[in-house]
């Protein structure tokens, strides 16, 4: 066993035991998890959204690292999520030379933002690496319970580091017509420029646009739709970064939130909660303090799962790479980052 903890560190997270690892490449490898059935409302996911695993480390006792879905919600298949290699990346390659089969592994349940609407959309999607891992989430929804259309612009260093290659052809020949690839391989095209990726999205700039890989690929990406005048509103982007702190840490205890506070009346899941917020405590640790099931995983405004509307007041809160300025110019907050600045502050989830 990779872990001998017994219990969990939190009362959010759970004890998930490693079902199956599949080897989809020569560096990616999945995992597929088992949940008991008392944890499984608690593992209910949207496609798109991801895992916070707990993985042990000599150095530090642990470190979190968050992991996308590659499973629907819109099938029987049980969770899994996609774990590539990466050059000093200590969590993947942890997993990748050190769980098997039958390990039990802390993890929190799904979060984030990156998340459709609506399965009826029309989808321009694109994806480098194993930034296929959400993408695959939501394509298979889409074909599954959807009726939209599905256009995928797939980039990789070759043909050999294709993740989900097979399953995106088993895809293609069960939904005829409804499935569009494209495969982008570097060492035969180059790295995409913007003229490439305006070309093909080109007609389907219509479409809603998800986008996942490293940070140059979805810049570029981004560009060109920009300049093809998707509206930004449509142009979504999912953004992972080493996370420092401890998500699966114990919640602050009500007593502990002290000093000069706010109001503010906090909207979730349709009912208004008024908390006593104090100007140097984050809203996520006022809600946790309160004993309510605010959506967060990373504390860090790194994962965009907290991320809520000002209503009414002020909020102070420092740059964030997740919300755009038009985010934000329509009241879009991270709730683990913003912290009050009038005196009374309606919040809504």
């Amino acid at each position: 066993m990779v872990t001998n903890i017994e219990t969990p560190h939190s009362s959010r997270s759970a004890l998930l035991t490693v079902s199956e690892i599949v080897h989809e490449t020569a560096n990616a490898h999945s995992l597929v998890f088992e949940v008991p059935a008392d944890q499984r409302e608690k593992f209910e996911y949207r496609p798109g959204q991801f895992l916070t695993l707990r993985i042990p480390s000599e150095r530090t006792g642990s470190v979190a690292r968050c992991y996308s879905l590659a499973s629907s919600p819109h099938t029987d298949a049980p969770l899994k999520i996609t774990v590539k290699r990466t050059d000093g990346g200590y969590g993947s390659n942890w997993i990748c030379d050190h769980v098997q089969v039958g390990d039990a592994i802390e993890v929190l349940p799904p979060s984030g933002v990156f998340v459709p609407s609506s399965l009826d959309e029309d989808f321009l999607l694109f994806a480098a690496g194993s930034g296929i891992t959400p993408i695959m989430s939501i394509v298979e929804s889409v074909l599954l319970a959807g009726g939209g259309n599905v256009v995928l612009f797939y980039a990789n260093r070759d043909e050999s580091a294709v993740i989900f290659g097979d399953a995106l052809r088993q895809l293609d020949r069960r939904f005829p017509g409804r499935l569009t690839v494209l495969h982008w391989f570097d060492e035969v095209r180059g790295f995409p420029s913007v003229d490439d990726i305006s070309a093909f999205s080109a007609p389907y700039a219509d479409h809603d646009a998800f986008m996942c890989g490293p940070g140059p690929f979805m810049d570029t990406a981004h560009k060109a739709l920009i300049d093809l005048g998707v509206p930004r509103e449509r142009v979504h982007r999912e953004v992972f970064t080493s996370l420092s702190g401890d998500p699966f840490c114990l919640t602050p205890a009500a007593g502990e939130i002290t000093g000069d506070a706010a109001t503010a009346h906090v909207t979730l899941d349709g009912e208004t909660h008024e908390l006593r917020w104090p100007r140097e405590q984050s809203l996520v640790d006022v809600m946790l303090a309160a004993d309510l099931d605010v959506p967060y995983s990373c504390q860090e405004g790194e994962c965009g799962s907290c991320a809520c509307t000002v209503v009414d007041g002020e909020v102070t809160m420092p740059e964030s790479d997740i919300l755009d300025p038009e985010d934000i110019a329509g009241g879009y907050i991270l709730g683990c980052q913003a912290r009050p600045i009038s005196d009374d502050v309606e919040i809504e989830f």
